[in-house]
């Protein structure tokens, strides 16, 4: 797979489609959609909407992103915005101040138990409500 740079002291204004993964040392605003991998560098900024199938970010990023597989927050990360993922990893450092949804379907813990004592149920039941 091809792979895409936008280099430090470069800005990007506007909609990017590709198919190869991106890496960002530049800045860019606006839109970015790859079937590959993001990485924003320690020096790049993003703001507004991002879709891929994997990120790594060491810089900034404010608006939406979603990620398909897996998002890593590396310690000099700072994100803003809304988060969609699958799976998620913030090193310590990070700074993460995100609305996040996990993509995933919430799996049961022990499906084998069929009876669940009352005061489960009733949790269960409180927290379907609020969904």
């Amino acid at each position: 797979m091809e792979r895409n740079r936008i280099s430090k002291k470069s800005v990007f204004k506007g909609s990017i489609t590709s198919q190869g993964d991106f890496r960002i040392d530049g800045t860019v605003e606006g839109d970015l959609t790859t079937t590959g991998k993001v990485i924003i560098g320690p020096d790049g900024k993003v703001y507004g909407k991002v879709r891929c199938v994997n990120a790594d970010i060491e810089g900034y990023f404010e608006g939406h992103l979603e990620v398909k597989n897996s998002l890593c927050l590396k310690p000099s990360a700072k994100v803003a915005g809304d988060i969609f993922m699958e799976s998620l990893t913030v090193e310590p450092g990070a700074i993460f101040n995100a609305n996040c949804r996990m993509l995933s379907t919430i799996k049961e813990l022990n499906p084998a138990t069929s009876e669940q004592p009352k005061e489960a149920k009733e949790r269960e039941h409180n927290v379907s409500e609020i969904s």
